[in-house]
């Protein structure tokens, strides 16, 4: 039986939507909520909740890693072949997860949903590997490098074979340095077609905040130290502390700058100094991580397609 993950943090705004749709499913789970100690009536809306949903609740906000990460972590969990990872502000169709424990194969790893935004745009069938490291959805169904968090399922020996989840990283990018890392591994990653579900993005987050850009950037930088190849890492982390150290000479010469968050120098530098916190435990875990496979092959099969 697939165990269903939510991780909420202050979602009585959303949560009853996303729980109603998976007591709508067709196929036996069970459904394990992971509240962030939510201070909202979260807790009230989910002891309230007809599904019954099983609660993890946690003494503070670990962000959706940790959430997942503490998944599982919970006894319950460590038999559970599948495990998928669902947004509390997601709400699935009606026959999602048969649809992909259907399509599950012995070489799959991951398994990727089809994300709807509320007016039925395509936000992602997938995840890609751009040349410079980033994760950017697909919405073409070409065949991913990886799945969205918003709504996937697991093969949880594979997740466990290759690491599990990155509490550290908060939220953002988890999902594809996990699928690295399954990739590295030797599992197949595809999009189901029919598994579908509506998401109303950044009703958990807020997508183009400080908040949002620092974790964007800090965590790409950490999942290239720990999965890509050495030149990689190094061109890119290289790349990034010679754009923040050129922005105040931009601004000196009257040369425009980018308006985002992302290029902000303050943030830069609050990015800069986590990923030089993190640097020997993120070489450590390199190491690690550099025994699941050839990170060479990886990046030329995926990188740029």
């Amino acid at each position: 039986m697939t165990t269903v993950v939510v991780v909420t943090w202050r979602g009585v705004a959303h949560l009853t939507e996303c729980l109603d749709a998976l007591a709508a499913q067709d196929r036996p789970h069970r459904i394990l909520v992971v509240d962030n100690a939510s201070d909202d009536g979260t807790a009230a809306l989910l002891a309230a909740h007809p599904s019954r949903p099983e609660v993890l609740r946690l003494a503070r906000n670990t962000g959706y890693a940790g959430g997942i990460a503490a998944a599982l972590s919970a006894p319950d969990t460590v038999d559970t072949p599948y495990v998928a990872w669902l947004n509390d502000d997601a709400a699935p169709r009606p026959g999602w997860l048969g649809t992909l424990e259907d399509a599950m194969r012995p070489s799959t790893g991951a398994l990727a949903s089809v994300l709807e935004l509320p007016g039925g745009t395509v936000q992602s069938t997938g995840v890609r590997l751009t040349g410079d490291g980033h994760g950017a959805d697909l919405t073409d169904g070409r065949p991913p490098f990886g799945f969205c968090g918003g709504a996937a399922l697991l093969r949880t020996s594979a997740l466990r074979e290759a690491g599990g989840v990155p509490a550290h990283f908060f939220c953002y990018y988890e999902d594809t340095d996990t699928a690295w890392r399954l990739r590295l591994a030797g599992w197949d990653i595809e999009t189901v077609p029919g598994a579908v579900v509506r998401h109303r993005h950044g009703a958990s987050t807020r997508p183009g905040s400080t908040s949002f850009h620092h974790w964007n950037e800090r965590n790409r930088l950490l999942m290239l130290l720990r999965c890509a190849p050495a030149t990689v890492a190094a061109r890119e982390l290289a790349r990034f502390a010679a754009i923040t150290a050129l922005l105040p000479v931009r601004g000196l010469l009257g040369t425009p700058v980018p308006s985002s968050a992302n290029f902000r120098i303050g943030l830069r530098a609050r990015v800069l100094r986590d990923v030089a916190g993190s640097l020997l435990p993120s070489l450590r875990q390199r190491r690690a991580i550099g025994r699941l496979g050839c990170r060479g092959a990886v990046w030329r099969r995926w990188a740029c397609r």
